[in-house]
C-alpha cells in the first residue's frame, strides 16, 4: 500500500447474493499476499516474547491431555460408553480430540467478533479488503489445532491406541466444519461492529455449545428421544465423525455428513454475502 491514505470506496455496487461467494474466493486470491501476512502474524504473535515461543503450542495440549487422563481416567475412571474398545481408550485422548473443535469454533469467532473494530485505520483511511481479516484468523487458529492434533497423534501412539487408516478421512470430516467457521465469521466479524454486546454473548453461546453436544458424553447416555436434539449443535457431527474416523475406526455417517457439507456452504454463501454487503458501513459506525 506504500503508506498511502485512500479514501474507501463507497461507490462500488454492492455484492448480490448469487455473486458473494465468487467476490469472496476472488478477494482472497488476489490479496493473497496480504492474507498470508496476516496469517503470519496470528500464529507468531499469540508466542511473541515468550520462553518457549512455539513450544508452546506443542506443551499446552500434551499438559491438557495428560491432567484430563489422569483426573477422569485415573481418578474418577470415566469412560466413554460401555463398548470395550471405545471404555479401553484413555477419556483423555476421547476428551481432547473433540475439544479441538470447540477450540477452534470458541477462539475464531471471540477473536472475529472484534477484528474490525481493531483495525480502524483499515476502515477509515485506506482502501482494505476487509473480509480478509476474519479468515486470517480462522487459518491462524486452524496452524494452532493442527500443532495440537500433531500432539494428540503422539499421545495415541504413545498409549499404543491402535491408529485406524480411517483416519486418512479425517479432512473430509474436517472440511465442512472449517468451511461453515469461515461463513460464521464473517458474519460475525461484521456483527461485532454494529452489535458492540456480541462478544458476550458468544462467550455464553460457546459454553452452551460445549456441554450441549457429544464432546464430553456419548449421545448413548441421553434418551433416544433427545439424541436428534444434540444435531442441531454445529459440534455433534464433526465431533462424531472425528472420533469415527480417528479412534473408533469406522466410517462416518455420510448422509448426515453430506447434509451438514450443504449447510456449511449455506452458511459460507450467507455469511460472505452479509460481510461484503453492510462493510461499506463499517466507517459509519466506528
Amino acid at each position: 500500500m506504500g503508506g498511502a491514505i485512500v479514501a474507501p470506496d463507497r461507490s462500488a455496487k454492492p455484492v448480490s447474493l448469487a455473486g458473494a461467494l465468487v467476490a469472496l474466493f476472488g478477494s482472497l486470491r488476489s490479496n493473497g499476499f496480504i492474507l498470508r501476512s496476516l496469517v503470519r502474524n496470528e500464529v507468531v504473535s499469540r508466542y511473541r516474547n515468550t520462553l518457549l515461543g512455539f513450544l508452546w503450542s506443542l506443551v499446552t495440549p500434551l499438559v491438557m491431555i495428560l491432567v484430563y487422563s489422569v483426573v477422569f481416567g485415573l481418578i474418577f475412571k470415566v469412560r466413554f460408553g460401555d463398548v470395550p474398545e471405545r471404555a479401553n481408550i484413555p477419556y483423555g485422548i476421547v476428551l481432547f480430540s473433540g475439544l479441538l473443535l470447540h477450540v477452534l469454533l470458541a477462539e475464531t469467532l471471540l477473536r472475529a467478533q472484534s477484528v474490525v473494530l481493531e483495525n480502524p485505520n483499515y476502515v477509515k483511511r485506506v482502501v482494505f479488503p476487509l473480509e480478509i481479516l476474519p479468515i486470517a484468523i480462522l487459518i491462524g487458529n486452524l496452524a494452532n489445532v493442527l500443532m495440537a492434533f500433531v500432539v494428540l497423534i503422539a499421545v495415541i501412539l504413545a498409549y499404543s491406541v491402535p491408529l485406524h487408516w480411517t483416519a486418512l478421512l479425517l479432512p473430509l470430516v474436517w472440511l465442512p466444519f472449517i468451511i461453515m467457521l469461515a461463513g460464521l465469521s464473517l458474519l460475525v466479524a461484521s456483527l461485532g461492529v454494529f452489535i458492540r454486546d456480541i462478544g458476550q454473548v458468544l462467550g455464553f453461546m460457546m459454553t452452551i455449545l460445549l456441554f450441549g453436544s457429544s464432546i464430553l458424553f456419548p449421545p448413548d447416555l441421553l434418551p433416544e428421544a433427545v439424541r436428534p436434539l444434540l444435531l442441531l449443535n454445529p459440534l455433534t457431527l464433526p465431533v462424531d465423525a472425528t472420533r469415527d474416523v480417528l479412534l473408533w475406526g469406522t466410517m462416518p455417517n455420510w448422509k448426515l455428513l453430506g447434509y451438514y457439507s450443504a449447510g456449511a456452504v449455506a452458511c459460507l454463501w450467507i455469511g460472505a454475502w452479509w460481510f461484503l454487503r453492510t462493510k461499506r458501513g463499517f466507517a459509519e459506525v466506528m
